[in-house]
């Protein structure tokens, strides 16, 4: 009896432990670019909420990103992707990767941002790709300040403007785009060619040409002139050494002047975690996260209930009327576009 006794509370106490074991957090596994960045503390407010884990899963540039969204739709190795722009919406559409997923938070949206009708790519935000100049450089050498693309063919800014490689570089895709916008396929291909002749530099990437070429930066390049992101003079000033009152930069923002990116987070199709999924999706447009956007990532939300920090209100110059081209006709034209650009601009 009594050895039947112990084996009985042995049993009993065996099924309580297995009923106390947590198994842990479920594990939510979020792919997206190299450029994406969100305060940890955010981040964690959210997996409390929910009790979950965020993995982070960073999958090179946008486009290399998507490429593996879509290699692996099959099977996919992530549950939410963030980070199609505008330029690679209609491929990400067209390969019918994402779910389907109307947020309640979109309502909250300008409808400018919601390319998608479908709601399978929701907007998360948004940035101006212009070109930056340096000051102090027009000032000392009493050169006006160029108004128009038009302007940049003149012989006074001969030398004078780096731009990236747009077959490698999103600000360099960007403004390739403008520049289609502004004078048509017809026309951008003779713009070009006149850049070139009056000494456009190109270089790879955005590091190279805003740290190396442009001499606002770090006052040693020798172009004063760069293509690059709106929010950049702001930057200028947040991480200088010194504080400043005025950004040693300012941006050009004449009409089409500048190219707006546009960001989007979708729902892989395929994901085992649909519910936690579509938390992390309303997450990323709340204003909380929103609100942490512009200090991480310099760009803005697309939320409009959400506030800006004191330096994109004081320093930033937004483009009115920024060079916009329908997603569907990029990706209808896009490799077309780049191999004429190499073929005039770099043969």
């Amino acid at each position: 009896m009594i050895k039947k006794i112990m084996n009985s509370m042995v049993l009993l106490g065996f099924i309580l432990l297995i009923g106390c074991t947590k198994s842990g957090p479920t594990q939510l596994n979020v792919m997206t670019h190299d450029s994406f960045a969100v305060s940890e503390a955010i981040i964690k407010e959210f997996e409390q909420a929910n009790d979950v884990k965020v993995n982070i899963i960073m999958s090179g540039d946008t486009g290399s990103a998507l490429n593996q969204a879509i290699l692996t739709k099959a099977s996919p190795i992530a549950d939410v992707f963030y980070g199609v722009d505008n330029t690679f919406l209609s491929r990400a559409l067209s390969a019918d990767i994402f779910d389907t997923y109307s947020s309640p938070i979109l309502k909250d949206i300008p409808d400018q941002f919601q390319l998608d009708k479908s709601t399978r790519a929701l907007p998360v935000d948004y940035g101006d790709v212009c070109i930056n100049y340096d000051k102090a450089y027009f000032t000392e050498k009493k050169l006006t300040v160029p108004q128009t693309l038009d302007d940049l063919i003149k012989p006074e800014y001969r030398g004078l403007l780096v731009v990236e490689n747009p077959a490698v570089s999103s600000p360099g895709l960007a403004f390739l785009l403008a520049t289609i916008a502004n004078y048509g396929p017809e026309g951008y291909l003779n713009y070009w060619q006149q850049l070139r002749a009056n000494n456009l530099v190109v270089v790879n990437d955005w590091n190279t040409a805003y740290y190396t070429n442009f001499s606002g930066s770090t006052g040693k390049g020798l172009q004063p002139l760069v293509v690059s992101y709106n929010t950049d003079p702001a930057a200028e000033v947040i991480f200088a050494s010194e504080k400043l009152n005025e950004a040693p930069t300012a941006t050009l923002v004449g009409p089409d002047m500048c190219f707006r990116q546009i960001e989007f987070v979708g729902i892989l199709k395929g994901t085992h975690h649909l519910a936690l999924a579509k938390k992390f999706v309303d997450f990323m447009l709340s204003r909380t996260f929103q609100e942490d956007i512009p200090l991480k990532m310099f760009v803005y939300p697309v939320n409009s209930s959400a506030s800006l920090p004191a330096e994109f209100i004081k320093f930033v110059q937004n483009p009115e009327k920024p060079a916009s081209i329908a997603p569907e006709k990029i990706a209808a034209n896009l490799d077309a576009w780049i191999m004429q650009w190499r073929k005039t601009v770099l043969e």
